[in-house]
């Protein structure tokens, strides 16, 4: 006889007569009702992803009206200034409203303690005054990490050949003023560093700034794909690498801890990179938060969609679809991506 869903198996189809065969097919469960056309497909979609979801990391440096390819991430640019004003227009007429900014600093202003990330005339403080006064629209969001500062290229202060945690804490909260004197609605410390949320909010605090935001890279995983992003900025370690720091990607439990303390200590959204290989740890870091949860695809996640749609083995726009909706699925209310102008022009 038919199983209890009323279908007919290989194994019961033998025993069925005529009569049950066609009582069976009179009215079966078919899913199948519900994909029949793109208007249903549309109508019973369980997520949607609109514009002002997504993040637009932008990669910032010195100079005037140029553009420098970055070869790694086809379609991405390192851009000065003024280029970036006119790109953030184009973003905000899109619907992506909501920038990252990461800055490419010149090799002789690094040092050992980052000082070059507490200027208030730096590059990532002068952008983001500008940014806030011509397009006042635009939500800024800025990196708080010394590897782009570091002459050593790691997220905090080097000593002895360990990254020291509470001195590297101290600067990251001077950094996080600085960014908010200069107009940041956000702040991002992806540095990793023990403790730095509470340092950082309760500095803001102190400095006047309590209504600017604080989003925690809560866990970031120390992952293969962040390469393009390291040849972005120059930022790749000069020894060592940063694995006692950033996450094991073999943990996800441990993520969870990460996460509660961020928030405990004053996180606003919380967020999970790389996206794409961890959508596990982004939904349950959903089901366990009840504030907002951001997700990272990566310089690597893009760079691999663009490399196989360049050799023709994929169609590139789908699977650039596919992979944001699958972050979305996972539980991600905004997404940090370089696909956000291609993919707000799709939407």
């Amino acid at each position: 006889m038919p199983n209890c869903h009323g279908f007919v198996t290989k194994e019961n189809l033998p025993f069925l007569t005529r009569k049950e065969l066609e009582k069976t097919m009179e009215n079966p469960i078919r899913p199948r009702r519900n994909r029949r056309s793109k208007a249903i497909r549309n109508m019973l979609a369980e997520v949607s992803l609109r514009p002002a979801q997504l993040v637009w990391p932008v990669f910032v440096m010195e100079g005037k009206k140029t553009r420098e390819p970055i070869s790694a991430m086809p379609g991405v640019d390192r851009v000065t200034m003024d280029t970036l004003l006119m790109d953030c227009e184009k973003a905000l007429k899109l619907g992506v409203c909501s920038v990252a900014l990461f800055p490419k600093i010149a090799e002789e202003k690094k040092d050992p303690h980052g000082k070059e990330s507490l200027n208030p005339d730096g590059l990532v403080q002068r952008t983001v005054k500008l940014l806030k006064k011509e397009l006042p629209e635009l939500s800024l969001i800025t990196d708080v990490a010394l590897d782009p500062f570091s002459s050593d290229g790691h997220d905090g202060i080097v000593a002895n050949g360990k990254i020291v945690n509470d001195e590297s804490v101290a600067v990251l909260a001077k950094m996080a003023v600085s960014q908010a004197q200069a107009g940041a609605d956000f702040v991002a410390p992806s540095d990793m560093m023990d403790g730095r949320i509470g340092a950082i909010r309760s500095a803001l605090d102190q400095a006047g700034f309590s209504e600017v935001g604080i989003i925690s890279y809560a866990a970031k995983y120390a992952s293969a794909f962040y390469g393009p992003f390291r040849e972005a900025l120059d930022s790749a370690p000069k020894a060592g690498d940063k694995k006692t720091y950033q996450m094991d990607y073999r943990n996800s439990r441990e993520a969870l801890r990460e996460v509660f303390l961020d928030i405990d200590e004053g996180a606003d959204i919380v967020m999970v990179k790389p996206a794409g290989a961890y959508l596990d740890v982004i939904q349950q870091v959903r089901a366990n938060v009840e504030i907002p949860v951001a997700a990272y695809q990566v310089s690597g996640e893009y760079a691999m969609i663009k490399a196989a749609e360049k050799m023709g083995w994929i169609n590139g726009p789908a699977a650039m679809e596919e992979s944001l909706f699958a972050i979305r699925r996972a539980g991600a209310d905004l997404i940090f991506t370089y696909f956000a102008l291609e993919m707000a022009a799709k939407l």
